[in-house]
């Protein structure tokens, strides 16, 4: 156990600028090469990021029309319903902010990446940020709050968006509970299906991470050859 520990440290060691520069800058089609996938790699993330919104919003906007019809309706089984339903809306929203912070780690990463190998290929395109003067005066500066731009990130928004969903969900299912609010009992199917959905999210925060420890493998090589009988 002792030596498996201090091999995964070995592996996971601090990575110095020495050291990446030696693994990329120090060999020019290398360098120009880790460029352009960065820039490819991180294009390619922020595709995804927008792909994996839609499909959150889609189940979160599905699961929301779906409680609203099943609260407006009259059917016996209406409670039981919306209390499955506002699990399922917890799970997703939750999901949704677990993926949007996932994707911003790994924006970050291939950011950084550009940031480090961009100057001597393109010069610092990427880090100079161009923009407009400070406002002059009260109307300017109404003017620019209303119609000019801000260091708003699209990432950190969505984040908060997501959050928010998360929290709106378990108000709505906190409201669907007058059992527990007002009559003191305890409905136990509920219990199941709260709890497995509260297990679900603790999963995300604890089982959902990516693994950067030292991958190993096992390779099979399968054997093709000609059948000279046939």
């Amino acid at each position: 156990m002792i030596n498996c520990a201090k091999e995964k440290d070995r592996m996971s060691q601090n990575y110095s600028q020495e050291q990446y520069n030696k693994d990329f800058k120090d060999d020019k089609k290398k360098y120009t090469a880790a460029l352009e996938h960065a820039l490819g790699i991180r294009k390619f993330e922020i595709e995804l990021y927008w792909k994996r919104a839609t499909y959150f919003w889609a189940f979160i906007g599905a699961t929301l029309a779906g409680y609203g019809a099943i609260q407006a309706s009259s059917i016996e089984t209406k409670n039981e319903l919306s209390v499955i339903l506002a699990c399922l809306g917890i799970v997703f929203s939750f999901g949704w902010f677990c993926v949007n912070k996932g994707s911003k780690k790994w924006h970050e990463n291939w950011e950084n990446h550009v940031d480090l190998l961009e100057d001597d290929v393109t010069g610092p395109l990427y880090k100079v940020v161009l923009g407009r003067h400070k406002p002059k005066g009260i109307k300017e500066s109404i003017y620019r709050l209303i119609t000019g731009p801000y260091e708003f990130s699209v990432s950190k928004i969505n984040q908060m968006i997501s959050l928010y969903v998360t929290f709106l969900w378990i108000f709505l299912l906190y409201k669907t509970l007058p059992g527990f609010r007002l009559e003191g009992t305890i409905n136990w199917e509920y219990v199941v299906v709260i709890g497995l959905s509260f297990l679900t999210c603790i999963g995300f925060l604890f089982l959902g991470k990516a693994s950067l420890d030292p991958h190993r493998f096992l390779a099979h090589k399968r054997k093709s050859y000609i059948d000279k009988s046939a």
